[in-house]
């Protein structure tokens, strides 16, 4: 038995109403990454010089050396981008979530006091705008200690948001297993919030985006002007915003950094956006903290029993039957690489029909021979299980007049002899009238047709009835 798991399935395809204040359509949320004296420096004790996110595309670590260059395009940030950025929404009254670097905002208090004055929220970047990747798991949580406590102490406030970055495997079990954020941004696999478990604990996350961001004008096949940036934030708020009228509301996340979208070259497309937006009266401008506050009382984490978290004896017990009078067919699909995704109907029964499938003909014709004769002498005896019971109520053949019951009985009759197994059908698909008429039908199909039908209806009986057992 192996277990995967990354959930490649989320929200499904019908995702939650996320019911955003006002009956907003989208909401959207500015993060600025404040970084600037976090970053990988000699003087903050670190063994080489900032590689990351400047001016200098594909710029190399320098061990045992500072760097001029970098460490004065990160002082930009700082010294003007901030600045700019500052002023650019507070002008505009627009909220804004800073993913703030520990160190950084320790070495930046006129910057913080900016933030603050401004009603900004201030999430925790970590305690160094550094590397995780290789860092060893205490480590790693001891820098997370320290990022709470020095965050605290110049801010006045715990953080009740958390985003690493450049982040490891453990990282968000980590935050979760802290037990003390509200939220944690290190995702990038959804347009929504949602929840994730650790243990026993539930935490949620509100994912953060690597595209509708400004980081991409210091990547390889990224913006090269601003009106590159412009048009792609124009064309995802466009589609997110069109989606949402249609019923279908989504959070939009853009990540933005003071060295970077500081410059004037690129704060000019950045003031447009924001322009742009205003425009719209049916879009919330948030910050993080109130996307995540919101999306905690409207919908809370839900706790069940999902079919790939189950030992193998409550798995079986739970869907054995799904498949007529089958369990082995339950008890292999428990041994295949089960994750978050075959915890829906959908998604379990392509488990279960795996095994089906790959099963050799005289044991899927033994399936097929366990099924019941539609409204025959075991439904009259009432001696069917409980989902043949009332699959059969569903198109009342529980209820047949005399000459009904007799038409059904001569067309088993006929069936049986032909094909060597009972007619099978998913009759919640159907009426009592279609199923009359696929009887005939079937009947004059040859054997090897006829077999991959039943087999086919046999799937499709057993996606109904997991559909009654799990939530959609």
């Amino acid at each position: 038995m192996t277990r995967y798991p990354r959930d490649l399935r989320g929200h499904g395809p019908t995702p939650p109403d996320p019911k955003w204040p006002g009956g907003a359509s989208l909401a959207v949320q500015f993060v600025v990454n404040y970084e600037e004296g976090g970053e990988n420096c000699l003087l903050h004790g670190d063994a080489a010089s900032e590689a990351f996110l400047s001016e200098i595309v594909g710029a190399a670590a320098w061990p045992g050396q500072r760097h001029w260059n970098m460490e004065t395009i990160y002082d930009y940030g700082a010294r003007a981008g901030f600045w700019r950025l500052y002023r650019m929404f507070t002008e505009r009254g627009m909220p804004v979530s800073v993913y703030g670097v520990a160190s950084a905002l320790a070495r930046c208090p006129e910057q913080v006091a900016a933030m603050q004055d401004a009603g900004w929220e201030i999430a925790s970047h970590g305690l160094k705008w550094i590397e995780y990747k290789d860092f060893p798991e205490a480590g790693e949580r001891a820098h997370m200690e320290e990022a709470k406590r020095l965050h605290q102490a110049v801010t006045g406030a715990a953080p009740r948001g958390w985003y690493t970055g450049r982040c490891s495997m453990q990282t968000v079990r980590l935050a979760a297993e802290d037990g003390s954020f509200a939220y944690v941004a290190d995702s990038y696999a959804d347009e929504l919030p949602f929840w994730m478990s650790f243990g026993d604990r539930h935490q949620l996350i509100v994912p953060y985006t690597l595209d509708a961001n400004d980081m991409r004008f210091a990547t390889p096949q990224g913006f090269n002007s601003g009106d590159q940036f412009f048009a792609y934030l124009k064309d995802s708020f466009d589609v997110l915003l069109a989606e949402g009228r249609a019923g279908a509301p989504k959070m939009m996340s853009v990540g933005l950094h003071c060295r970077l979208v500081g410059r004037p070259g690129r704060a000019a497309a950045l003031a447009r956006f924001l322009d742009y937006v205003a425009q719209h009266d049916d879009v919330w401008v948030a910050r993080r903290i109130d996307i995540a506050d919101h999306w905690a009382a409207t919908h809370p984490p839900v706790v069940w029993e999902r079919p790939s978290q189950m030992d193998r004896a409550r798995f079986v017990d739970r869907f054995g039957g799904v498949f007529e009078h089958s369990p082995w067919i339950a008890e292999g699909a428990h041994g295949l690489e089960l994750g978050p995704a075959h915890d829906c109907a959908v998604g379990l029964h392509n488990a279960l029909a795996r095994v089906f499938r790959m099963a050799d003909a005289d044991r899927r014709l033994a399936v097929l021979r366990a099924h019941p004769d539609l409204a025959g002498k075991l439904a009259q005896a009432r001696r069917l299980t409980p989902e043949s019971t009332a699959e059969q109520a569903s198109a009342g053949l529980d209820a047949l007049t005399d000459a009904e019951r007799a038409r059904f009985e001569d067309l088993n009759a006929r069936y049986t002899a032909r094909f060597g197994f009972p007619f099978i059908i998913a009759v919640r698909d159907h009426d009592k009238a279609s199923i009359l008429a696929a009887f005939e039908r079937r009947l004059e199909n040859d054997a090897d047709q006829e077999f991959a039908e039943a087999c086919r209806q046999v799937e499709r009986i057993a996606l109904h009835r997991l559909k009654e057992m799990l939530p959609q």
